[in-house]
């Protein structure tokens, strides 16, 4: 099981404290030091739209100009977004057997998930 994301963000950290606490092995992928390319983000574009893998509320995407982000009207577009700058995914992504199984944490989703 990967997880993805930063290690500075307070809801990554969440995830993984609950993951470690509750004895579940996870590699960790760091956005920022492992970095994220076009197969990757691909296939997570198959298994779920990009609105939903863009976090619209973070620090990135708010510092973008407007220009940019109208610009960001379909998978192609938010694609090249997400591999320039890999904070305005949303984290955490949990995924296993390459598959998202988790955007985001919520501790009952993790404990219907993994317990």
């Amino acid at each position: 099981m990967q997880l993805f994301g930063i290690p500075n963000c307070s809801t990554v950290k969440k995830a993984k404290d609950w993951l470690q606490h509750h004895n579940i092995a996870y590699e960790f992928h760091d956005f920022k030091k492992n970095g994220v390319n076009h197969t990757l983000i691909e296939g997570w574009l198959t298994q779920m739209s990009w609105d939903k893998l863009v976090n619209r509320t973070g620090m990135t995407w708010r510092n973008l100009t407007d220009a940019e982000k109208s610009s960001i009207q379909d998978a192609d577009s938010a694609l090249k977004l997400m591999v320039e700058k890999s904070s305005v995914i949303k984290r955490p992504i949990l995924v296993k057997n390459g598959k998202i199984i988790s955007l985001g944490f919520n501790e009952a989703t993790y404990k219907d998930l993994l317990s």
